[in-house]
């Protein structure tokens, strides 16, 4: 183009009121796709009934749960057979709104309401976040030779009193969109103020900040402004959460699912903009309350005890969720919104694994080992699917490992946005899985990351998965094919995944130098990318003579601590 032209094409688009990358954004706007990301609580791999046949092989009739509209997606959508999150959800939402590991953002692990230097009014120490927890612990009785690290507790928003930190969230990525959102938050520490989903660019329709909620008379915890728990903290009111509109439901799922189809009803009837639907289940998260007719019908159902799934009120609550997975595509078809929009469905962690619970509730992850709070396949795969009729491939499989620090920049890319000119490369943990719906198989490698973290500074009152006591710290690495957990007591359990997906055949002794390799990559990561706060030390106080495990204590960490 000669520059004559271009003087008059400018002129041309000043006469019309508008520059030429004006135009060319008002289009790509209105070419974006409504977005809807609906997350699971705790929903176990192989509590949907696609994903248990395609590991399993059995039939879907066979099965005790039941998720058709789940397998609705998988049907009409992509799904991922390796998509892992972290061991608990916190850190996985930490990792979803803000495309990093978690562990790099202070968020190693999950709690109740903790005292945090924020809600205790006291200075916050320099480079540490004002909601950092003061401490963490379960009660564990058995002599433990590791202390617990620390966790943040709220994604930085850009307060004075983040001491220049601030993280741009999915949704203020998204600018050009409307985002809402709805359910479990979990990261505004406790209902600090500064730190909920308004404050990270959302509309939201009704949330609570909190790990779990009752199912049932729920409105009067969520819309509670007393300061009761935390007194000190500078702020007028607590902002834990706000119970929405009004809907005429007395059961949670229920009562989300109105908010969210009355959102996408009046995004149809407005539509000056795509919508970014954030809809955070507590499903299926304890306290264990399904709805009385499911239950029933689960009690009598003879397929109950297949997979050792055998609780009829965990059933009972998947089903609702699947029901509000149902009602969304419904809506969508509705309002003839259903082929301008993206559906993702993932799970923010593993299910509870009933073996390694103390008291025994929750799913069953067999074939694959471990659950909720374990770094093992059972703690960390989790259902990944997405659906866009006529834009993606229907009925796919994709088993390229990815990661839950992906979905940021996905969406962006869905979007048709630069991830990398709205987050700087070098800090960017996710890398776009947009390119493997249309090429599962990764064959022109759009796709390249290799390496995933994990990291876990933390003695939990759940079981360990390979003896009868409580999890010590661990943390781990996915390169390739290969996984290594690192217990920080002093074990390795090296597995080939592809081959050994359910992490029978430990390779730490067989494959010594891999190990090593793989060890000394790990503990490199972290020293470079998680403050030392947030890792697990040595109990000064520890009576090795008191230990009940069958081997000692071995301090591998202790030259990556002390540098």
């Amino acid at each position: 183009m000669t520059l004559k032209v271009v003087i008059i094409t400018c002129i041309l688009f000043l006469f019309q009121g508008c520059k030429p990358e004006d135009k060319r954004l008002e289009k790509s706007i209105s070419e974006r796709p409504n977005i809807i990301f609906i997350l699971a609580d705790d929903y176990g791999i192989m509590d949907s009934q696609a994903y248990a046949e395609k590991f399993t092989g059995a039939k879907s009739s066979e099965m005790f749960y039941e998720t058709p509209n789940i397998d609705r997606l998988i049907s009409e959508g992509v799904a991922f057979s390796q998509a892992y999150t972290n061991q608990l959800c916190s850190p996985t939402r930490a990792s979803i709104l803000t495309g990093k590991y978690a562990s790099r953002l202070g968020f190693t692990t999950a709690m109740p309401p903790r005292e945090t230097y924020y809600n205790q009014n006291l200075p916050t120490p320099e480079g540490y976040f004002p909601n950092d927890v003061l401490e963490h612990s379960d009660n564990i009785l058995i002599e433990q030779a590791l202390l617990n690290g620390i966790s943040n507790s709220a994604v930085p928003s850009g307060l004075a009193i983040d001491q220049g930190k601030d993280e741009i969230s999915i949704a203020e990525a998204l600018k050009d969109y409307h985002s809402a959102f709805i359910g479990k938050w979990h990261l505004g520490g406790f209902g600090a103020k500064g730190y909920q989903p308004a404050d990270q660019g959302f509309e939201p329709l009704a949330w609570f900040d909190a790990g779990g909620s009752v199912y049932y008379d729920w409105k009067k915890g969520w819309d509670n402004k007393i300061k009761t728990r935390f007194p000190k903290m500078p702020q007028e009111q607590s902002e834990i959460g706000d119970s929405g509109e009004e809907t005429d439901e007395d059961y949670l799922t229920n009562d989300l699912t109105v908010q969210a189809l009355r959102f996408i009803d009046k995004s149809a009837e407005i539509n000056d903009k795509p919508f970014f639907l954030y809809f955070s289940h507590f499903a299926v998260h304890s306290p264990y309350q399904g709805q009385k007719d499911e239950i029933d019908y689960f009690k009598s159902k003879p397929t109950k005890g297949w997979n050792n799934q055998k609780d009829p009120t965990y059933a009972a609550m998947i089903k609702s969720m699947d029901n509000s997975v149902g009602q969304i595509l419904k809506k969508l078809e509705e309002t003839g919104l259903d082929r301008n929009t993206l559906v993702i469905f993932m799970s923010d962690n593993g299910g509870i694994d009933s073996k390694i619970t103390p008291n025994g509730d929750g799913t069953d992850n067999s074939p694959f080992l471990g659950g909720k709070a374990c770094l093992t396949e059972g703690g960390i795969r989790v259902p990944l699917i997405f659906r866009w009729p006529g834009k993606i491939k229907e009925g796919q499989w994709v088993d390229v490992p990815v990661d839950c620090t992906d979905i940021y920049p996905t969406i962006l890319d869905a979007a048709n946005y630069d991830a990398k000119a709205i987050v700087h490369e070098n800090v960017l943990d996710g890398q776009s899985i947009f390119p493997l719906l249309s090429d599962v198989e990764n064959i022109h490698k759009n796709y390249s990351k290799e390496t995933h973290y994990w990291h876990y500074p933390f003695n939990v009152i759940y079981n360990s998965p390979y003896e009868p006591y409580a999890l010590t710290p661990h943390s781990a690495i996915r390169d390739g094919d290969y996984k290594l957990i690192f217990d920080w007591y002093g074990r390795f359990y090296l597995y080939n995944i592809k081959t050994d997906p359910f992490e029978k055949n430990n390779l730490a002794v067989e494959k010594t130098d891999l190990k090593n390799a793989l060890f000394k990559k790990l503990m490199t990561w972290i020293s470079e990318n998680v403050e030392k706060r947030y890792w697990p030390r040595v109990n000064p106080e520890y009576d090795a003579k008191k230990e009940v495990r069958g081997i000692p204590f071995n301090n591998f960490f202790i030259e990556y601590l002390e540098k």
